[in-house]
């Protein structure tokens, strides 16, 4: 099980620095199970069915991706017809993505910030903040992530949240079930990492993380103390991904988590909305 550690101020530089190498990595092996550029930029679609049915149709709409890391879901919205901008806190990600963005001949916007700390520039200015996949247990202070989405929204607007379940969170491996992760309480959880989720096998220089595990709850009450009022919360059992490789795949092409005779919920999803303006 990861060390745990009283909270420090170095969770933010350490994971900047694993994810500005993710950067460089992702996308540049034929082993990469997500980041495929070649077929992106030939017109592949990398947004999965649960966020683009929890957004709707973005025809025109201003819309912020959170932790878009090099952009290529942020540039997918954009082919859907919104008017993107993606914000990620590692350089080498928003330079790639800025890039990858002239390379597919896509408009976007790509700012480099700490999602806990968002620009005071981009308030009010979106119809929707999307954040999905590998979010929030990479963020400290959950309730600053919900703030500064909850500023960035126009009234009315709609937070869109995908994520992998806290209690998925906690299990290492499936056969044997291994569970060494705890259920909540954003203690961080400190530890090495020598891989990534990308390509399976490829070993990348030793790095230290710090994560942050949060239980459904915990992210709800965040969302609420925002000021964002929760429309939608759904818990996903059968998923058309397996986020960290070690799941089965069924007869139908989805993956499910087995639990005795039962599953476990391997996503949630979350829509929760601003306040209306109040009208005159």
């Amino acid at each position: 099980m990861p060390e745990t550690r009283p909270s420090d101020d170095d969770g933010v530089a350490l994971n900047r620095a694993l994810w500005d190498e993710r950067a460089r990595i992702h996308g540049s092996t034929p082993a990469d199970r997500f980041y495929d550029v070649e077929s992106f930029l030939a017109g592949r679609q990398t947004l999965y069915g649960l966020e683009r049915e929890l957004a709707g149709d973005v025809t025109g709409k201003e819309l912020l991706h959170l932790q878009c890391h090099f952009g290529m879901d942020t540039l997918n919205w954009a082919r859907l017809g919104a008017r993107v901008t993606g914000v990620d806190f590692s350089s080498a990600a928003i330079e790639r993505a800025r890039l990858l963005a002239a390379r597919a001949g896509l408009a976007a916007t790509f700012v480099e910030a700490d999602t806990q700390r968002l620009p005071t520039h981009l308030a009010g200015g979106f119809d929707l903040v999307v954040a999905t996949y590998g979010v929030l247990c990479w963020i400290g202070d959950v309730t600053a992530w919900m703030h500064g989405a909850a500023m960035a929204l126009k009234p009315g607007g709609s937070l869109v949240l995908v994520d992998m379940h806290p209690a998925f969170q906690t299990v290492a491996a499936l056969d044997p079930l291994v569970v060494d992760w705890p259920y909540g309480g954003g203690e961080p959880q400190r530890e090495p990492v020598t891989s990534t989720y990308a390509v399976p096998g490829l070993a990348t220089p030793a790095q230290e993380s710090v994560q942050y595990p949060y239980s459904l709850g915990e992210i709800v009450t965040a969302a609420a103390d925002a000021g964002l009022t929760t429309k939608h919360l759904g818990e996903h059992i059968a998923t058309e991904l397996d986020p960290r490789g070690i799941l089965r795949q069924g007869e139908d092409g989805l993956y499910r988590l087995p639990f005795g005779d039962s599953h476990l919920p391997i996503l949630y999803s979350l829509r929760a909305e601003t306040p209306a303006a109040a009208r005159s």
